[in-house]
């Protein structure tokens, strides 16, 4: 018995050896496909990352109306972008708020769906519809960026300055105050 105790704990050992060494190797390659990506755009000085203080990396889809979108189109201007999903309750819940702060407020706010975990891209179509959005909607249809930004819980939000520094970071929904409020704080 003690034997198969041993041998069981071994394994168990063994697993979490395997599981923990390409888990680490999963977040090496992350990062440098994030630094070749940003070595491609042209980066600045700064150090590309998804930490506040990091350059925010570059990623490029397509809208829910065709047109393609890169992040780095946006420099010069604060931006709000936020990982979510139709089926999401937090993700329904912080809309509306998203909707006012984007109206209200001198922001751009890039709504990155995670489109792969739809059932239809009819659905985001009906979402966007039924809340009245009127910032751009972008589609990631593969999960590209939401592996990129190595995005867990939905919502997801990346405030990010006029330099596209990563200001703010936040998972879970925000309300309109908590968006003001990081709003306020960027340059």
């Amino acid at each position: 018995m003690k034997k198969v105790i041993m041998v069981a704990v071994l394994l168990g050992m063994f697993g979490w050896a395997v599981y923990d060494f390409t888990n680490d190797l999963s977040r090496e390659q992350a990062n440098e496909e994030v630094s070749a990506y940003s070595d491609e755009e042209g980066s600045t000085d700064e150090k590309v990352g998804l930490e506040v203080e990091n350059q925010a990396p570059d990623f490029h889809l397509q809208t829910l109306d065709g047109k393609e979108v890169r992040l780095s189109d946006y420099r010069g201007k604060r931006v709000m972008v936020n990982f979510w999903t139709t089926w999401c309750p937090p993700c329904r819940a912080e809309m509306p708020d998203m909707e006012k702060f984007y109206q209200e407020k001198d922001i751009e706010i890039l709504a990155v769906n995670l489109t792969e975990s739809e059932s239809s891209v009819k659905n985001v179509t009906n979402f966007v519809q039924e809340f009245n959005l009127t910032f751009p909607i972008i589609l990631d249809k593969e999960n590209v960026v939401g592996t990129q930004y190595r995005i867990r819980p939905i919502p997801t939000s990346y405030m990010i300055d006029a330099n596209g520094i990563i200001h703010f970071k936040t998972f879970g929904p925000m309300n309109y105050e908590m968006m003001v409020q990081e709003f306020e704080k960027m340059k």
